[in-house]
């Protein structure tokens, strides 16, 4: 009896031990407050963590102000809205969640048993800048996460919520000079966050690693060159973000679209209420029809919607920031898909390649690649490569997600090799690593590519520009 009663205790004891060290893996407190997760097969999410109070009202057009605490425990098992956008319908990676204006969330994957500091990666979509989110299913960084690393991403405002300037804002001036590009204070505010917080999870704030693909890579670069990022991070990871090295837009040339786009809405330049009427506007109203597929206005019509400015305090020209060698000089990977926009010749390719030759000549270490792999069951007769955006649920092995029940045992092997490249490169800054083929850093004498090949494998080869 006495025998049973010990093993009774001692396995009550066990279960007890277990439910402590789960409760850990899926509680944690951040400056603003308690947070309950969720775990799955060894990994904790903790999702729709506010990193900034709600963007509206007259909050709308403002940087992002701090987020308000809350007492008790806040569910973090699903995820905020992505942020107030007209939805692209061939969108290779749809939304999650219903856009909204009040978006400004983050979510974070750890491994449950966490124990000591761990690399953290931070992602940053891509869209355009007018679409995206961090919803989207293939965006998930559990599975990076079992590979021994954090994983954070964040929503940023897009969009002219992400961008817009107006002469009455600028008088307002109620950031002091902070105008403009509201999108990018998003992306500085969740890493502030980052850094605030992410040792709450397990992660190491002096070990962040930035990554962006596509307008998310152009974000890359921004803050790489940004001084309102200098400390945040250290390494980056630019996925087809080749970056314009044509001089930027300024806040004037974001005002006069902005008068226009008022215009456009029965609100005059020189109505004294013009601010007030335009944070009324209903979110839609706002919206009025841009995505990526009507970017351009029609021949004929006026712009009415300004990518990100160049204003010298958040973003700065990047030509005379690279050239001066003013910028964040840690580790850089980056490369595009083989038949990503504009061909071999193209710009995100050349401008992949243009980028591994400066960072090579200012001495960064620089990992420098070409992703070819087509996933089986998207693979026809006019197949002429991977095209844009492809590579990430491979990079970030969410490939069977992506795919479903057509993921072949090809497009897992080439998940697992793309992501364990990556994982090397958060952890230590050289993607190289046991089991893998070699990746040497690029240099301009030996200008030494990765190719995540065709076959699923990966080898170097010789970059050699298109004819």
């Amino acid at each position: 009896m006495r025998a049973f009663l010990i093993l009774a205790a001692s396995s009550a004891l066990a279960v007890a031990a277990s439910a402590q060290s789960q409760d850990r893996g899926t509680r944690v407190t951040i400056d603003t407050g308690a947070l309950r997760g969720s775990s799955t097969d060894g990994v904790s999410a903790f999702k729709g963590i506010p990193f900034a109070a709600p963007p509206v009202a007259d909050l709308r057009w403002r940087a992002p102000q701090p987020a308000a605490k809350w007492s008790g425990e806040r569910d973090a098992t699903r995820y905020g809205n992505d942020c107030m956008q007209l939805p692209f319908p061939s969108d290779a990676a749809p939304l999650g969640t219903p856009p909204a204006e009040d978006c400004l969330y983050a979510n974070v994957w750890k491994p449950t048993a966490t124990k000591g500091k761990l690399p953290v990666l931070v992602w940053i979509y891509g869209g355009g800048f007018v679409n995206g989110g961090s919803s989207p299913p293939t965006y998930s960084g559990a599975e990076l996460a079992k590979q021994g690393i954090v994983f954070a991403s964040f929503n940023y405002r897009l969009g002219r919520f992400g961008t817009f300037a107006h002469p009455q804002l600028t008088r307002a001036d109620a950031d002091r000079g902070l105008l403009a590009n509201y999108g990018y204070m998003d992306q500085l505010a969740a890493l502030r966050w980052v850094r605030r917080n992410i040792a709450a999870f397990g992660g190491d704030p002096a070990n962040v690693t930035i990554i962006g693909e596509s307008a998310g890579g152009m974000s890359v670069h921004a803050l790489v060159t940004s001084p309102l990022a200098s400390g945040l991070f250290r390494k980056a990871v630019i996925q087809s973000g080749g970056p314009s090295m044509e001089p930027g837009a300024t806040l004037a040339d974001a005002e006069k679209i902005g008068v226009t786009f008022a215009a456009a809405k029965g609100i005059a330049a020189d109505d004294p209420q013009a601010l007030v009427k335009l944070r009324r506007l209903p979110a839609d109203q706002l919206v009025d029809g841009l995505n990526l597929a009507a970017m351009s206005p029609k021949p004929g019509q006026p712009r009415t919607y300004s990518w990100p400015i160049v204003d010298g305090r958040i973003a700065v020209d990047l030509r005379q920031a690279y050239a001066s060698g003013r910028f964040n000089k840690g580790p850089v990977m980056l490369g595009a898909t083989s038949a990503d926009i504009g061909g071999p010749s193209g710009y995100m390719i050349n401008g992949a390649r243009d980028m591994a030759k400066l960072f090579a000549t200012k001495g960064v270490p620089t990992y420098y690649y070409r992703f070819s792999y087509v996933a089986t069951s998207a693979r026809t007769p006019a197949t002429q490569g991977a095209g844009h955006a492809t590579d990430i649920p491979f990079f970030f092995d969410t490939a069977a997600i992506k795919y479903g029940a057509d993921t072949s045992a090809t497009d897992r092997a080439a998940a697992r090799t793309a992501s364990r490249y990556l994982v090397n490169f958060v952890k230590s800054g050289d993607p190289a690593g046991a089991g893998l083929p070699a990746w040497p850093s690029y240099s301009v004498a030996k200008p030494t590519m990765l190719d995540l090949d065709a076959a699923g494998g990966a080898h170097t080869v010789t970059d050699t520009p298109a004819p």
